[in-house]
C-alpha cells in the first residue's frame, strides 16, 4: 500500500501480439502502440506471421507439413528447408515490414528476433511426437523448441532508453553442446513468456471479438475468467486455433504477468479497447492458490514498470 502522500504505482508494460493471419489488420495495433508509447506506458510487440510462411513456402515449392502433437494440439512440422523459409520470411521480411510500420507512425521501434542477444531461449527439440493414421511415432528433423528463458534485461534496457521492441520467432535454440540454432516458437506463447517475464498485462490480437462459450456465435463471448472455474470454462470453450491463446494466457499469468486479453484486431482501437476490457478478460486470480493476492500482482507490475 502507499501513503497519501506517495506517487500512484506506475502502469505494467504492455505486450501485444500481433496475430499473422490474413484475416487480422494490424493497422489499428500500430496506432494504439503509437499512442500508448508517446504517452509513456512501455509496450513490446510480439508479431506471428503464418500466412506468409506458408506463402513463402509455396513460392520456394515447399509443401507446407502440419502434424498432431500425442496431447492433440495441431502445428507446423519444421525441418531444415522449412526453417530457412521461416527465418526468411518472420526475421527477413514481416519483422522488418512490421518495424518500418511502427516508425512510420512515429514509434521509436526496434527490430528483435528471439536469437537477438538470446532474447527467446530454450532447448532445441529435434524429435516430436506426433500422431499420425491414430498412431503415435517419432519424427526427427524438427527445429522447433520451447521457450525457457526470456533476456528481460535486454528489453527492459531498451524501453528505459524509450525504444519499442517488435519481436519475432525464431527462438535461440539451444543444441546442449553450446551451439545455438534458430528455431520454431509459437509466438502467443512467445508473447506470453515475455509478458511473463516483464509482469507485464497481455493483449493477444486475433480476428475475433474473444473466446465464445459457442465458437460460431460472437454473442456468447466470455467477458471474463477471475476464478479457477471460470478458466476452466474458458478452457473448455476455446477450439482449434483459440485453444493455443488460451494456454498462452495461463503461461503467461503463471510466468508472472498481471492479466491478460484476447481481443478483436480489427476494431477501432484494438489495444486501448482491451485494455479498457473489451474481449475475454483472464485475470491472475483465475489461476487460484497464491495468484489470487491481487495486491500482490499490482506491486509486481508496479515494480517491473
Amino acid at each position: 500500500m502507499t501513503g497519501s502522500g506517495s506517487e500512484p504505482a506506475a502502469e505494467p508494460p504492455v505486450v501485444v501480439k500481433v496475430g499473422g493471419a490474413k484475416a487480422v489488420d494490424p493497422a489499428g495495433a500500430v496506432g494504439d502502440v503509437a499512442h500508448l508509447a508517446a504517452n509513456g506506458r512501455p509496450v513490446v510487440v510480439v508479431h506471428g506471421g503464418s500466412t506468409v510462411v506458408d506463402e513463402t513456402l509455396e513460392r520456394l515449392g515447399i509443401e507446407p507439413e502440419y502434424v498432431e502433437s500425442a496431447s492433440g494440439v495441431t502445428g507446423r512440422f519444421t525441418d531444415a528447408e522449412t526453417m530457412e523459409a521461416f527465418s526468411m520470411a518472420m526475421a527477413g521480411k514481416l519483422n522488418t515490414e512490421l518495424t518500418a510500420e511502427f516508425r512510420s507512425a512515429g514509434v521509436d521501434a526496434v527490430g528483435l528476433s528471439g536469437v537477438d542477444g538470446g532474447l527467446l531461449s530454450g532447448p532445441r527439440k529435434s524429435a516430436v511426437r506426433v500422431v499420425e493414421d491414430g498412431k503415435r511415432k517419432i519424427r526427427r528433423g524438427d527445429h522447433s523448441g520451447t521457450i525457457e528463458s526470456v533476456n528481460a534485461d535486454l528489453l527492459t534496457g531498451l524501453l528505459a532508453d524509450g525504444y519499442t521492441p517488435v519481436v519475432s520467432p525464431p527462438m535461440a535454440g539451444d543444441e546442449g553442446d553450446g551451439e545455438v540454432t534458430p528455431v520454431n516458437a509459437d509466438a502467443d506463447r512467445a508473447a506470453a513468456a515475455v509478458a511473463g517475464a516483464l509482469g507485464a498485462d497481455l493483449v493477444l490480437l486475433t480476428d475475433v471479438s474473444g473466446v465464445y462459450a459457442d465458437p460460431d456465435d460472437p454473442e456468447t463471448r466470455i467477458d471474463l475468467a477471475a476464478t479457477p472455474d471460470e478458466l476452466a470454462a474458458v478452457e473448455d470453450a476455446a477450439e482449434g486455433f483459440m485453444g493455443k491463446k488460451v494456454m498462452a494466457a495461463t503461461e503467461a499469468l503463471d510466468g508472472g504477468a498481471g492479466r491478460v486479453v484476447i481481443a478483436d484486431a480489427n476494431v477501432r482501437d484494438p489495444v486501448v479497447a482491451a485494455l479498457g476490457g473489451e474481449g475475454t478478460v483472464i485475470e491472475r486470480s483465475a489461476l487460484g492458490g497464491d495468484a489470487d493476492d491481487s495486491e500482490a500482482a499490482e506491486t509486481k507490475g508496479g515494480e517491473t514498470a
